[in-house]
């Protein structure tokens, strides 16, 4: 049986939904910890930015992008593949939305499972447009790195959580994540196989303080910054004066 093959079969779905997502289990805790650098100023953050996008050239960065674009596609697909099939299984739905109780693992997060999906989904696309393309941003800040122009990411988010709608907006969907973690990130390890009855008790307690964890991070950070915000837009004042460069003009600084 070769690979599109299993693709097309119920377990194979399973297995895809399963491996992809524990690796953007992975992406998601490697990026909440690049973001947690914006507490420690402008430059530090700016100097993140700025290694990611010249990692390896910038090749890296490339297949980075296209390999989480793949990540992001295939598991979208096989959940919500796996999820029409229980769904015509079933002919209907939970009449209850609620805790099924007892040793069912049936929970508010498991059955909003696809649309805290589609939520995060449609989050990505927009996360991308604003902070790597720079959709919204009037004041079009730019830096200079070694000679080459690049967003002054650390002010670009510094005042997107100024504006309480987008903090807010942030705010719901990492509280989407957290759901979608809680049952998501045990249930992997089940449709992999590597949760067997001893251990998926061990194993879901792991997985719901991962998940707990990662949506606290994802919260604070946007709340912490729009209630600090005058704080962190004096440390980008004071970072833009200090690497203002003589030929550069009031959009552009130079990072030594």
């Amino acid at each position: 049986m070769n690979l599109a093959t299993a693709a097309q079969s119920s377990i194979g779905r399973k297995l895809i939904n399963g491996f992809t997502g524990l690796l953007l289990v992975g992406f998601v805790i490697g990026h909440l910890t690049g973001n947690f650098l914006l507490l420690a100023g402008p430059e530090a953050f700016n100097d993140y930015a700025y290694f990611l996008e010249h990692l390896f050239h910038g090749v890296g960065l490339i297949i980075a992008e296209v390999g989480l674009v793949v990540l992001f596609l295939s598991h979208a697909w096989s959940g919500y593949s796996v999820w029409r099939r229980k769904w015509e299984a079933r002919k209907s739905g939970y009449q209850l939305p609620g805790d099924a109780g007892g040793v069912s693992k049936k929970s508010i997060s498991s059955t909003t499972m696809l649309w805290t999906g589609c939520l995060l989904l449609l989050f990505v696309a927009i996360h991308v447009a604003q902070f790597k393309f720079g959709v919204g941003d009037e004041v079009n800040r730019m830096v200079t790195v070694d000679g080459v122009y690049m967003r002054d990411l650390y002010g670009l988010v510094v005042d997107s959580f100024g504006y309480a709608p987008i903090t807010i907006f942030y705010l719901l969907v990492m509280s989407a994540l957290g759901f979608h973690l809680w049952h998501g990130a045990w249930s992997a390890f089940q449709s992999l196989g590597l949760a067997n009855g001893e251990y998926l008790p061990v194993i879901t307690k792991a997985a719901h303080a991962v998940a707990a964890l990662l949506a606290a991070g994802f919260l604070f950070l946007p709340a912490y910054i729009m209630i600090a915000n005058d704080s962190f837009k004096m440390k980008d004042q004071e970072y833009m004066m200090k690497y203002q460069s003589p030929d550069n003009n009031a959009s552009g600084r130079e990072l030594r």
